[in-house]
């Protein structure tokens, strides 16, 4: 085996953006039983570390093939593409705007525990997410927009979270 290969070549699946997660998965776990540190207990320091190095190379490809945003930056990557995610904080007016109101809305909700509001701004919010992703899968696979991609990214961080911040006040308020 390689460890210079990249994540996609480590589980033979081509550099695309839609993945079969289960068959990431089946794949991944087919990898670990191969290298797995335990399966090495017993050979050699150099071997030891290698099944270690190998172990550690699966499972951040794992994670990152995994996760769609973590996927779509990574192959952005591969193409020489950087989502400037640090550096480059802009985005359009309105979709900030839309954010704000998202999480008015959230916070009101939160606040009389309205278990319904919640579930349905997370219903509404998951169609959006979901939306956002197809349209990063046109502008990574389909007619390759890295721009665009790159947008898309930063946008999806800031729907991911706010996701999260409904499923926390779900939480809370079901508690």
């Amino acid at each position: 085996m390689d460890l210079s290969q990249d994540h996609f070549a480590l589980f033979g699946l081509p550099r695309r953006f839609v993945v079969d997660t289960a068959e990431l998965e089946r794949l991944y776990h087919e990898l670990q039983g191969r290298v797995h540190p335990d399966k090495f207990a017993h050979a050699g320091d150099a071997d030891k570390r290698l099944a270690m190095q190998w172990a550690t190379q699966a499972n951040e490809a794992y994670l990152t093939l995994k996760s769609p945003l973590k996927r779509a930056q990574y192959l952005m990557h591969l193409a020489g593409h950087d989502a400037q995610i640090e550096r480059n904080t802009a985005m359009p007016t309105d979709f900030l705007v839309e954010q704000m109101e998202w999480r008015e809305a959230v916070a009101e909700a939160r606040d009389v525990a309205d278990v319904a509001e919640l579930g349905h701004l997370h219903h509404r919010m998951r169609k959006e997410v979901s939306a956002q992703y197809d349209t990063l899968h046109q502008a990574l696979d389909v007619a390759p927009d890295f721009a665009r991609a790159a947008e898309l990214v930063r946008q999806l961080m800031f729907q991911e979270k706010l996701l999260h911040e409904i499923d926390d006040a779900l939480e809370a308020v079901e508690a």
